[in-house]
């Protein structure tokens, strides 16, 4: 397909327009015009870019993309020379950030729910990023600790009372331990999200409210696969997605 059919379908797929957000979304580098071939991942490292070129990919796909603001602007360093690789290969990048967490099929927090069993019953917080819900059934906090290290295969940050029963369940993918006070205001049992922060185990332990640190990479790898799944079945298109692999 050509790319600016690429680019228009998923724009309009993921509500880009209605967002404000941290990174431009949707075309980043313009490569070839015609796109046979994706790879999607979780960030647009170099390795990620190294293995497209090997798989010659004509279009990448990524979470996280380039020119964040506040970044410096200068393309040196480690900016010039990814995207060196990129020009030099004419590989399209497109990057989709809140409109990816968002997405309430293919997004990352659907993604990760339709895989821990969680049920959405409702969304809060800037731009509705955050959801709410419910567990399948209730368990304790230390049984869905190691349900969660079974799933995404990376054993979480859990701070709580290990013996307590999780029904209420609050989440939110990547770096969203900021928003603990909200997720506390809507009287959950847990809040799960990527990382954690020295103030944030204080708001859990002083609230009652179970935090869960999942792993920023590990709880978003799952949309940007969805999404590249989607794209291959409804235009026929090759999909590779590359998990190079992050602790944090």
């Amino acid at each position: 397909m050509h790319r600016n059919e690429l680019e228009h379908y998923v724009n309009q797929l993921l509500e880009i327009p209605r967002f404000k957000d941290y990174c431009p979304n949707g075309l980043q580098v313009e490569g070839r015009e015609n796109i046979h071939t994706i790879v999607t991942g979780v960030t647009a490292s170099r390795a990620l870019l190294e293995a497209a070129v090997t798989y010659r990919a004509d279009a990448i796909l990524v979470h996280h993309g380039y020119f964040w603001r506040g970044e410096n602007a200068c393309i040196t360093g480690m900016k010039a020379r990814r995207l060196e690789m990129l020009l030099t290969n004419k590989i399209n990048l497109f990057a989709f950030h809140l409109p990816l967490d968002y997405h309430t099929e293919l997004g990352n927090n659907a993604q990760l729910a339709k895989r821990l069993e969680f049920i959405e019953t409702g969304r809060f917080g800037e731009q509705d990023i955050i959801v709410h819900g419910k567990l399948a059934e209730p368990m304790l906090l230390c049984a869905l600790g190691e349900k969660i290290l079974r799933v995404l295969k990376r054993e979480p940050l859990v701070i709580g009372n290990s013996e307590q029963s999780i029904q209420r369940i609050a989440w939110c993918t990547g770096a969203a331990q900021g928003y603990i006070d909200e997720a506390i205001a809507q009287n959950v049992d847990a809040y799960l999200t990527g990382e954690i922060s020295e103030q944030t185990v204080h708001a859990a332990r002083e609230s009652g409210v179970a935090l869960i640190a999942a792993g920023h990479h590990a709880t978003e790898r799952y949309g940007i696969q969805a999404l590249g799944e989607h794209l291959s079945t409804k235009f026929g298109l090759q999909h590779l997605f590359i998990d190079i692999d992050n602790p944090v």
